[in-house]
């Protein structure tokens, strides 16, 4: 990667669909891999095209994901399997005079490439613990760590952010000029995911609440 600071189209992240939309900053990219907590891999295995979701963090240039080493995603994409990673944050459906002109503002990105097994174990823990962080920052300090056969029955994946298409769309409705004094309301209906108050499982009602669930609502 030769700037640090931005993303680099290639022949399969080139955005031909409203190019204007491209976004190149690499702070736009991680943000948008940071703040959502689902991601959706496409991979070909066995004649047979799947998308999964699951699970991921960032850690440096790097997606991660983890997962039972016998499950068909970790299985294919151990193996080297061409993949997919897409990222969604949708921020507002956007209503305009016309149905055809209606449309959503979004932050979203597409990551190409191959996915290599971290086979250090103290890479792994490592991992694992980022991923802990971004779950609830500090509770990899507090849950009983992963045991022997369960870190071994675990694999984590990791695939580089260096090709990756950014497109973000952040703008009010655009109408065509012969829908403009059509008597129909037009503008932004925003969306966006909330923190609710922590429900507390019987286990851990006499347990003293870390600040991160008592701040979690805010």
């Amino acid at each position: 990667m030769n700037d640090r600071t931005t993303v680099s189209p290639s022949a399969r992240t080139t955005i031909r669909r409203l190019p204007e939309l491209a976004n190149h900053d690499r702070a736009m990219l991680y943000s948008i891999v940071d703040e959502a907590y689902v991601c959706h891999i496409a991979f070909a295995a066995n004649q047979d095209t799947h998308c999964i979701p699951t699970a991921h963090w960032r850690k440096d240039d790097y997606l991660y994901i983890h997962g039972s080493n016998g499950s068909r995603l970790i299985k294919a994409l151990s193996a080297g399997a061409q993949a997919s990673v897409a990222v969604t944050l949708l921020d507002g459906l956007v209503l305009a005079k016309s149905a055809f002109s209606h449309s959503m503002n979004y932050r979203s990105t597409v990551v190409y490439g191959q996915f290599e097994v971290v086979q250090d174990s103290a890479e792994k823990l490592a991992a694992l613990d980022v991923f802990m962080d971004k779950i609830a920052a500090g509770r990899n300090h507090e849950a009983r760590p992963g045991n022997s056969k369960e870190i071994n029955a675990t694999s984590v994946l990791r695939i580089s952010l260096a090709e990756a298409a950014v497109k973000v769309s952040d703008s009010l409705p655009s109408d065509k000029d012969e829908d403009l004094d059509l008597a129909v309301w037009t503008g932004i209906l925003p969306l966006k995911t909330t923190r609710g108050m922590p429900i507390h499982a019987e286990s851990g009602e006499h347990i003293a609440v870390p600040d991160y669930v008592k701040n979690w609502a805010d």
